[in-house]
Order: structure tokens, then sequence, then C-alpha cells
């Protein structure tokens, strides 16, 4: 066959085959149905919100009978600085313990690592004993130590930090150990900053954990001045429970430092997660 009709009819195949190449594949949008789903999700959402907001301010007095009622401001106190201790304290211990299982070569580490995920298995409540034991032996109960001490450790921060850690190139850190640096300033100075995102989810989760725990603080505390907003919170109801607005607003009072904190950080949070995920589950 002459060249020219091989070209010919190459040029043919090319242009009517099946499979022939093809233009760039233009991105679809989620179309009006995704559209919707996505506006209903948001209505059903927002729909108590919008409800809280409209009942407690039906009646101007709510807000105020909201704080003087009971001592809201010591329980706004005793829960900021429960909050942030239990966030640090889950940041420094998590961080630490997942470069160990990350990077560090100790004999059992993989299976000392599956035994601290085994842990996420047993039930919050079967702890509650114990750790009453441990506090009231300790001489903590209704105390800030008895609040913190129980709660600065968490298997999943360490799980989330360990995937942030396997997503960070090693070379970054054999540079560094050429250099000479030690274990810790690889940890201090080059790890823990390009992991930012990652402790930043974790100190969001952490806080608003925290913020909303209602049954260690109910039970490792007695007076009311050692109280945390949820346990004030459902004292309140009690005191008001024929009372709709109040109720609404005292909730409301709440909830607003968790809105405002994750509206600040919910770039961190979906930024840190996506690092984690990229990492998966692989081994070190």
């Amino acid at each position: 066959m002459p060249e020219r009709a091989r070209r010919r009819t190459a040029s043919r195949g090319v242009a009517r085959g099946p499979r022939g190449p093809r233009g760039p594949r233009r991105e679809r949008g989620a179309g009006p149905f995704g559209s919707g789903v996505v506006l209903l999700v948001a209505l059903a959402v927002l729909t108590p919100f919008l409800y809280m907001v409209r009942g407690a301010l039906s009646d101007p007095r709510s807000f105020a009978a909201a704080l003087t009622g009971l001592p809201f401001g010591r329980f706004f106190l005793n829960s900021t600085v429960v909050a942030l201790a239990v966030v640090s304290g889950q940041v420094l211990t998590s961080a630490l313990a997942a470069y160990a299982f990350a990077r560090l070569r100790f004999p059992g580490r993989d299976w000392a690592f599956r035994a601290y995920l085994a842990v996420l298995l047993v039930p919050a409540i079967v702890l509650v004993v114990p750790r009453y034991l441990l506090i009231t032996t300790l001489g903590w109960v209704d105390s800030y130590q008895g609040l913190i001490s129980t709660e600065l450790v968490s298997v999943w921060g360490i799980f989330l930090l360990r995937q942030c850690f396997q997503a960070i190139p090693r070379h970054l850190e054999d540079a560094a150990r050429l250099e000479g640096a030690s274990e810790w300033t690889i940890f201090w100075r080059i790890v823990l900053p390009l992991s930012r995102p990652g402790l930043a989810a974790l100190g969001l989760l952490a806080f608003v954990d925290q913020w909303k725990s209602f049954l260690w603080p109910l039970v490792a505390t007695r007076s009311t001045e050692m109280r945390v907003l949820e346990v004030g919170l459902a004292n309140f109801h009690s005191l008001y429970a024929a009372n709709e607005p109040y109720q609404l607003a005292a909730a409301l009072v709440v909830m607003a430092p968790l809105v405002v904190v994750c509206f600040v950080a919910q770039r961190h949070l979906v930024t840190g997660i996506a690092l984690a995920t990229r990492a998966g589950t692989s081994g070190p």
C-alpha cells in the first residue's frame, strides 16, 4: 500500500474509531438535582438553629435570665480553663506518641500501636468508674485536676497525627540528620511546622468535644462553683422547665462559642483531615 494511502487510512481510524483520541472532558456541575439535595440538607441542618434563635428572641428578657439565673460566668470560666488545658495536653501527648509510632523504630512498635487502637473499641462509659476511683484516691474530686487529668491523652488524636506525619517526605528528615540535627530538633522544627493543619484539626475537635462534655464533669464535680457549661445548662433547664424562651436563650449562649470557633477554624479542619487521609493506612 502506498505511503499516502496508509496515512489516509490511519487518519480515518483515528477520526472515526470508537477509541480514538478525544478532546478534554468538560467538568460537569452537580446539576439541579444535586443542588436541590444540598439545599435540603442545609435547610435540615439550619432549621433547629433558626428555631432556637427565633424562640430565644421571642422574649427580650430571656438572655438576661440565662446569664443571671445561674452563675454562668463561672461556668464559662470553668469550661474555658478545662477545654484549653485538655486541648494543650492532647495535642502535646498525641504529637509525641504519633511521632514515635510514625518515625522511630523500637521492638513491639506496631503491636503497641494496634493495642492503642483497640482502646477505641472500649465504650467510654465503662471507664467512668475507674477514673472516678483514681481521682478520689488522689483527692482531686471537685477540682480542675480531676476534670483535666484523665482527658489529656487521645487515642484518636494519636492516630490522626500519625497519619499526618507519615505524609511528610522522609528526605526532609534525612537531610536534617545529615546536618547533625537530633530527633527532637527534627520533631520540633520540621515535623510539627509541616503538620500544622493536622494539629489545628485535632485541637478543634478536642475543643468541641470537651466544651460539650457532660457525663464526666457531672461525675467529677460536686459544688456549683466547679460545674461546667453543659452541667449548668442541664440545671438551668430543670429550673425553667416551663419557660421555653429562657431555655433556648441559655442553649444559644452555651453554643455560641462553638459556632464561632468552628466557623473560624473550618479551613484548618478540612485541610488536616485531608492530609491525614492522604497518608492512608500505610505502615511506617
